[in-house]
């Protein structure tokens, strides 16, 4: 048995959860991008308490590390950490984008997908560009974790050969210039499962991260313009 605490400040709407097994058992949402770090540690032991658990039964903390929001990633990977240092639990660090692939995986519009379907989450990051990766249905990167800018060429060498799916906050953009009649536009968002899911796994494969080196996959530099 193992009870791990998901945390995911990576996108626009955090949740933080609690999991036995993979299994949920308490979650808690935030909407607002710009008070996940207020709402975070609060958040933290709400889900604790409603669960009716102590902070020593739990066995991980798990963490979104990116790509995403750069004060998001910084706030989750952070807290994290300090409750993997001060319980004494080994930490997991999960791709942001694998979450957001395994949350179509797990949701209603599943059905939609053939058997050859790619699955291509997609994070906004502003103007026509979108943290990107594309997966098969195993969750193997066939295209690997990238900032991409869009054009109508894009994915084209893929695309070509087979259907993609397309989700995330990202996504629109790309569909308002797609010109490929084999993509498919997905409502799908993260789903506290899909990462419980994916926690569970690593913790059950000694898939740990390194509490000292870890850092957040940023893909892009961050910039700062002081004109």
């Amino acid at each position: 048995m193992s009870l791990i605490i998901n945390i995911d400040t990576a996108t626009e709407a955090a949740h933080v959860s609690i999991a036995k097994d993979g299994i949920v058992l308490q979650q808690a949402f935030n909407t607002n991008q710009l008070d996940h770090a207020g709402f975070l540690q609060v958040a933290v032991k709400v889900v604790i308490d409603k669960a009716a658990i102590s902070f020593a039964q739990v066995d991980a903390i798990a963490v979104t590390i990116g790509p995403g929001s750069y004060t998001g990633l910084r706030v989750g990977l952070a807290s994290a950490k300090g409750l993997c240092y001060a319980l004494k639990k080994p930490l997991i660090a999960i791709g942001t984008l694998d979450v957001l692939a395994k949350s179509a995986l797990i949701s209603p519009e599943k059905a939609q997908l053939g058997l050859r379907t790619l699955l291509c989450p997609m994070i906004d990051a502003r103007r026509m560009e979108v943290f990107t990766a594309v997966f098969d249905q195993s969750l193997k990167a066939i295209l690997p974790a990238q900032a991409l800018i869009l054009d109508e060429t894009s994915f084209k060498d893929l695309i070509e050969r087979q259907p993609i799916a397309f989700f995330g906050n990202g996504s629109q953009k790309w569909k308002a210039i797609c010109p490929y009649t084999t993509a498919l536009f997905l409502n799908t968002t993260i789903n506290p499962l899909a990462m419980s899911e994916l926690s569970q796994e690593k913790f059950a494969s000694n898939d740990f991260s390194d509490l000292a080196y870890t850092e957040p996959t940023y893909i892009k530099e961050f910039y700062i313009n002081t004109i």
